[in-house]
């Protein structure tokens, strides 16, 4: 059973990178240019499914896309700018690229990380934190504010819980019960997909329109 299942499932890779080579290959190119980095190729190519979707017929996509490297420690002062710069070209690419399409406001891009860093140092860079800032990206995004409240930055202030490990006001329910119910999650049904989000006091935090 083992094997004939992973055969069907190596089989329908196989259909399936058949059939999306052949409408990615007759697909316009995009006229937005992107940086070189491996991570703005993967976005690159994230905007080039959603410019065939409609041929695929697909309604509804999630695209998980890695940008590896934080977790930097003593390489921090030379390793995290580069890495913001990155980022950060790479994304306004792809939102030229969403916009070049005309689905702008149907492509909301948003980060999401395992944790943040303290405030003091170990060594030349900073150790595994607690809360963390995200980004949301897109059309439907009701732009240039903070969700949430922004921490002390203080050693030892109320948000700290030691070495600059500061607490959260926003939960990762909260952020994902936002992106959920922009996504077409019925309130009725947030509580399936997020089951502690009954624990907090924003389901939805304003942040997509």
């Amino acid at each position: 059973l083992l094997a004939a299942a992973f055969g069907q499932a190596t089989s329908s890779a196989s259909s399936d990178a058949i059939l999306l080579g052949g409408v990615l290959g007759g697909a316009p190119e995009l006229k937005t240019a992107f940086p070189t980095s491996e991570f703005a190729k993967r976005l690159k190519m994230v905007a080039r499914m959603i410019s065939v979707a409609s041929t695929l017929g697909l309604k509804r996509q999630i695209f998980f896309v890695q940008l590896i490297g934080w977790d930097l420690h003593g390489g921090q002062v030379n390793g995290h700018g580069p890495l913001l710069t990155d980022l950060s070209r790479a994304l306004m690419s792809f939102y030229d690229a969403t916009t070049e399409l005309g689905v702008a406001n149907q492509v909301t891009t948003f980060t999401a990380s395992d944790f943040g860093r303290t405030y003091t140092p170990n060594a030349s860079g900073t150790d595994h934190g607690w809360g963390n800032h995200q980004l949301i990206m897109g059309g439907a995004v009701q732009g240039g504010e903070i969700y949430g409240k922004m921490p002390s930055l203080t050693v030892g202030a109320d948000d700290d819980t030691g070495r600059g490990r500061w607490i959260p006001t926003t939960s990762v329910d909260e952020y994902n019960a936002t992106l959920a119910t922009w996504f077409g999650v019925s309130q009725s049904s947030l509580a399936t997909v997020l089951p502690n989000i009954g624990r907090f006091a924003k389901p939805n935090l304003g942040f997509l329109g």
